[in-house]
């Protein structure tokens, strides 16, 4: 989940790479660090942290070169300290490292063995040391390939070398890794985000790719070292400057945008003058499909739960849904006739990718539902569906999750429109009250006060639970893993109807316990589990739906009410105001909402 960049130029290239490290930090922020090329010397400068300790230590150092890879980190091997940063150097390479050497501590003893010393507990060190064992019989090229074939796991890789002025080394194993084209300077990065600033010409390694590249010149090889040619990429080329405007963080700009992103995904996908879905690259005929497998992990995965209630309820499709890292590592029964959706905010998530990957070996049927269309995810699916909701930063998804489920919920009454299982009427009468969605989420967004003062007693418990039936389960779970990655509150989602096999053992006076019960079939039986919980003494937060009839409960400790839409459009306003209220609970605690510990936001490692 770590970050790499790497500039080759004939003028000094230190500051743009500790400004792409910056629009990188979002996969990692336990440590950064960049080594440059000066005079035939390597010269590097880490530390412990973020970006903007690494760019104040820099300025002591007065790092100059026209050449330099940058990193930032998130730990695998090795807890964040200075000495565990990358870049990682020998006395002839430097190395920066994205993934993780799964074969790390055999070549850590063959390389003992030769006689060469180690300093951090990382697995990357090994990398660079073996390059300079082979180095020494070896041509630049020749050594990468017998490196590359030595590294078991999974890896994007950055070199320079202290003998070569004018040469760096890129190469790709299932980590992703984009090469740049510049004037008279090439570039390299993990995404094409990180390189924007500096081209709008970018080409894509595949796994088992390298490339040797140069000022002027960029040459990529396979796995055995044949030449191979590239496509180049045409970006737009105006880089959008997202700035938290006047917002204290990104998180809470993302979350007020749902309105706009909610907006601007059903301008992409609805034709609102002939009242039907716009999905016209579909690429296969309706009737070539009988089941569905959605595939996500973490927010995504939540997604995917809810479109498995939308599909099933309007299509005649079975559907399943699986954990991206759990579905590769099971003895997957492919069905020619399944469609399999892969949804990922980044397209880079390693799991998701990996799940993909597999069912195109199989020659399944892919769809993406991905935020960044030039992601790896994106590349590979046979069809992609874009969720049109610009740059997320916030490492806890927000408006992401609400693109990722308006897209699922979009192509869910395509397909059960197509497929005849709903009436025109019932088809139009959707797609009608769809467009009032944007207008309630503006409502949802107003009740900032209240979920702020609801918040203290969630940011102070010891514990919280969030219970939910039908569409609003997976809402649930969705709101306890917000509250679990911002205010780091252990939280835990479950069906409304499961508390009695268990989990009501946990319920103590006092526990605050967020409760889902929009005015739908599953209403008054969960407001029965409701009680149950109340009779225990927990505090109880009811988040339901405008109406006129009296709330049939009593002792609800506070109440919170939306707009009153269709039952199956309830979740998107249900969503909101958990995401406020582990805003705010992070918030009374002073944590960095934007960048929680121990996360990232791009998961690119298994």
């Amino acid at each position: 989940m770590c970050g790499i960049v790497g500039i080759i130029s004939s003028k000094e290239v230190t500051g743009r790479i500790l400004n792409s490290l910056k629009k990188l930090e979002y996969r990692g922020y336990d440590s950064a660090g960049i080594a440059t090329l000066v005079d035939g010397n390597i010269n590097e400068v880490k530390c412990e942290g973020r970006v903007e300790v690494l760019e104040k230590d820099i300025t002591k150092f007065n790092l100059k070169g026209d050449i330099g890879i940058g990193h930032v980190r998130w730990a695998t091997h090795g807890k964040p300290s200075k000495i565990n940063a990358h870049p990682h150097s020998s006395e002839h390479v430097s190395v920066v490292h994205n993934g993780i050497i799964e074969n790390s501590t055999i070549l850590k003893k063959f390389l003992e063995k030769k006689g060469y010393e180690f300093k951090s507990q990382t697995d990357t060190e090994v990398i660079a040391h073996l390059v300079t064992e082979y180095l020494k019989k070896n041509s630049i090229k020749d050594t990468i390939i017998k490196v590359l074939k030595k590294l078991h796991g999974s890896f994007a890789l950055g070199i320079i070398f202290k003998a070569q002025s004018n040469l760096m080394v890129g190469a790709k194993r299932g980590s992703p890794l984009a090469v740049g084209y510049g004037p008279n300077e090439n570039y390299i990065g993990s995404d094409s985000y990180a390189l924007k600033s500096m081209t709008n010409k970018i080409s894509y390694l595949e796994d088992g790719e390298f490339c040797i590249v140069k000022k002027d010149q960029i040459e990529f090889f396979d796995t055995d070292g044949s030449h191979i040619n590239k496509k180049v990429m045409n970006l737009s080329k105006n880089e959008i400057d997202y700035n938290k405007g006047d917002y204290k963080y990104f998180m809470e700009k993302e979350i007020d945008e749902q309105p706009s992103t909610i907006t601007d995904c059903i301008n992409e996908y609805i034709d609102k003058y002939n009242s039907q879905v716009n999905i016209f690259n579909f690429p296969w005929k309706i009737s070539s499909i009988k089941s569905v497998m959605l595939i996500g992990c973490g927010t995504a995965f939540h997604s995917c739960l809810i479109a498995k209630y939308w599909m099933e309820q309007s299509t005649n499709l079975d559907i399943s849904v699986d954990i991206a890292s759990e579905f590769r590592y099971r003895k997957v029964r492919f069905k020619k006739d399944c469609l399999y959706i892969f949804v990922s905010q980044s397209g880079e998530t390693a799991d998701t990718y990996a799940a993909l990957d597999l069912c195109k070996k199989n020659k399944m049927k892919t769809c993406a539902v991905v935020n960044v269309v030039e992601s790896s995810i994106a590349r590979d699916a046979d069809l992609v569906l874009p969720i049109h909701c610009g740059q997320e930063i916030g490492v806890a998804s927000t408006k992401a999750f609400m693109g990722q489920m308006l897209v699922l919920y979009i192509l869910s009454l395509k397909v059960s429109f197509d497929q005849k299982s709903i009436t025109k009427d019932e088809y139009k009468y959707k797609l009608k009250n769809l467009l009032s969605l944007s207008n309630s989420a503006k409502k949802t967004l107003k009740l900032d006060q209240k979920i702020l003062n609801i918040a203290k007693v969630f940011a102070e418990a010891k514990g919280s639970m969030f219970l939910g039936r039908g569409y609003s389960f997976p809402i649930a779970l969705e709101g306890a893993l917000k509250l679990k990655e911002l205010a780091y509150v252990h939280a835990e989602g479950y069906p409304a109807g499961e508390m009695k096999h268990g989990p009501l053992a946990l319920i103590e006076e006092g526990m605050p316990v967020v409760v889902l019960a929009p005015r739908d079939e599953h209403y008054k039986k969960t407001i029965s589990n409701m009680q149950e919980v109340i009779a225990r003494g927990a505090k109880v937060l009811l988040i339901t739906n405008k109406n006129k009839d009296e709330i049939i409960s009593e002792n609800i400790w506070e109440k919170i009410e939306v707009d009153s839409l269709d039952e199956d459009l309830m979740p998107f306003l249900m969503t909101i105001p958990l995401q406020k209220l582990a805003f705010y609970s992070a918030l009374k605690k002073g944590y960095d909402i934007d960048k929680p510990r121990n996360l990232a936001k791009s998961v690119t490692v298994e």
